[in-house]
């Protein structure tokens, strides 16, 4: 009798498709960044414990991370179709419930957790996101016992083995765009056995709380976490207000001079954050005079259709003119890619209104680009070889092939031209963000 398959055993299929499935992740971002992966442990087995905002997305950038193969568990309702539960489990996705689907399924994971643990053994890293479900902000929401049970089992059953829970921070630049940037930090790892070790005397539930408040605590301080309260929106418009002039301030400081980039506005995003949060206790009337005027012009830069990054510039003018520039030069090229590219725009436009939350949207566009582009790109070949000589069909295709990725670009460059154009001309607006910029930085010297 043939031994029964296990999820995380080898598939050569499988083994076959990642590096192209690893590839169109990283050109489905404008720029991605991992960060402290030199804290990954290689000793022992490893349950990644990522933050949860971009659906589909989030476990793509997780298995892109590194050339290990990695088991994830997803939520239960998506594998009731049989179809769909042989590509989950070729994907290396088992199913998990959650408390929302009532105490009496949730004991069905008792199977999960034992499949867990096996993978575990096999020293197979294995992911699941804490929160349980996602949700499309820059903070986070409380964590779930799975992953607690699921580490203190496997710790019984091999004990000898070092087990660690890692987290893993995502932070995208925008949730909802396409071709966005993205950064991973890896934080500090939980030795799940020394853990329990310096907390004998807790029960098993007070070991998982104190665990769980642990894990937290280091996922919060992975992301740019803001506080998921009444001053949330006004908090991330502060932020991208001022996020220039941190940046400037950090540059002097001997602990943060090195960095740049992604890495700079991370610094900058959550000190600001934590800047906010102190001036609610020690100057709540300045506070509460950032907060509503924040407030103020979020809602007129909504109105008026503007988008955050516009407010987020350092040379306004320099930058408008520069884009525009950029986008006459290459506009006949940008729009052939659009063309091109307009079969897989209309499919994706029309599965993305199936889905009313929005965080999915990039997981559609992220599929339909890897089956539907490599399938159009052979029938344009096709056609390109049939009514022209090979000499001109050649670079007409090698001219096409990165046409998704242009015809978005093309796309958003108009977008983002036309909201600096309406930020620029609106002083009122420019006014509010200006005085956000100055009443920050009057107080935080």
């Amino acid at each position: 009798m043939a031994k029964q398959k296990k999820i995380q055993d080898r598939d050569w299929l499988y083994t076959f498709l990642r590096p192209y499935t690893d590839l169109v992740l990283r050109l489905s971002y404008r720029k991605i960044r991992y960060v402290g992966r030199e804290r990954i442990p290689k000793d022992g087995a490893v349950i990644y414990a990522p933050n949860h905002v971009g659906a589909l997305m989030d476990a793509m950038v997780v298995l892109a991370m590194d050339r290990s193969p990695k088991v994830f568990v997803a939520r239960a309702d998506i594998f009731k179709n049989p179809t769909l539960a042989k590509i989950f489990h070729f994907l290396k996705i088992m199913p998990i419930m959650r408390m929302r689907d009532g105490i009496d399924e949730v004991k069905k994971n008792n199977e999960t957790i034992e499949r867990a643990v096996d993978v575990l053994r096999d020293r197979v890293p294995f992911c699941i996101f804490p929160e349980g479900q996602h949700q499309a902000k820059y903070s986070a929401l409380p964590l779930s016992k799975g992953i607690f049970r699921i580490a203190m089992q496997a710790h019984e059953l091999m004990p000898e083995t070092p087990l660690y829970i890692v987290p893993l921070g995502l932070r995208y630049g925008n949730f909802f765009r396409f071709r966005g940037s993205l950064r991973v930090q890896v934080g500090e790892p939980i030795n799940v056995g020394e853990f329990l070790a310096q907390h004998p005397d807790l029960t098993p539930q007070e070991q998982i709380n104190a665990m769980r408040e642990v894990l937290e605590e280091r996922i919060h301080s992975s992301i740019y976490y803001i506080p998921n309260d009444e001053n949330y929106e006004a908090t991330h418009e502060i932020c991208a207000a001022v996020v220039h002039r941190q940046r400037l301030h950090l540059k002097h400081d001997k602990e943060y001079g090195h960095l740049r980039g992604m890495d700079l506005n991370f610094e900058a995003n959550n000190m600001t954050v934590k800047h906010l949060e102190y001036l609610k206790h020690a100057n709540p009337e300045l506070a509460q005079r950032l907060f509503d005027l924040a407030r103020e012009a979020r809602k007129e830069r909504k109105q008026e259709e503007i988008s955050l990054k516009s407010v987020a510039m350092r040379f306004p003018v320099f930058s408008t003119v520069l884009k525009l520039l950029i986008f006459i030069l290459t506009l006949p090229y940008t729009l052939t890619c659009s063309v091109a590219n307009l079969p897989l725009t209309l499919l994706s436009n029309s599965l993305n209104k199936r889905f009313k939350d929005m965080a999915f949207h990039n997981s559609v566009r992220y599929v339909i680009n890897l089956v539907g582009w490599p399938l159009l790109m052979i029938i344009y070949s096709i056609i390109a070889y049939v009514v022209a000589p090979w000499q001109w069909a050649l670079p007409i295709t090698l001219a096409l092939l990165p046409a998704p990725i242009l015809a978005h670009e093309g796309f958003y460059l108009l977008r983002i031209i036309v909201s600096d154009l309406k930020f620029n001309r609106n002083k009122g607006l420019v006014a509010k963000y200006n005085k956000i910029r100055d009443l920050m930085f009057e107080n935080n010297k």
